[in-house]
């Protein structure tokens, strides 16, 4: 079984990715706006993922909300997977379905 604390541990570390990377996706370097561009997403995207990936990593950071954080973080998550899977990006897929993973743990400590 998980320990409540380490669950706490993995939901703050991927609440502090998640911020992270929507810093990254609401400031725009030119690498996300390339990439973007190369999966024909819209344009002004970016900052679509950056806002919801802020909430995700809000939602995770608290634990009553921590459930509804692991939903729409795992949302992001699993559709930046298929989008790197889609345009055989295989390699940078598994960093996304390693964080699909740890969504788990982070999950139940939302519960306890």
């Amino acid at each position: 079984m998980i320990d409540s604390s380490m669950s706490t541990w993995f939901a703050l570390i991927i609440a502090s990715m998640f911020a992270a990377s929507a810093v990254a996706h609401l400031l725009g370097p030119r690498f996300i706006l390339k990439a973007y561009e190369r999966w024909h997403f819209p344009p002004k995207f970016h900052r679509v993922i950056g806002i919801v990936e802020l909430l995700a990593a809000a939602f995770l950071a608290e634990p009553i909300t921590r459930i509804w954080g692991v939903a729409l973080a795992g949302l992001v998550v699993f559709v930046a997977v298929v989008t790197l899977l889609n345009n055989r990006q295989y390699a940078w897929s598994l960093p996304g379905i390693l964080v699909l993973a740890a969504l788990v743990p982070a999950s139940v400590s939302g519960l306890i």
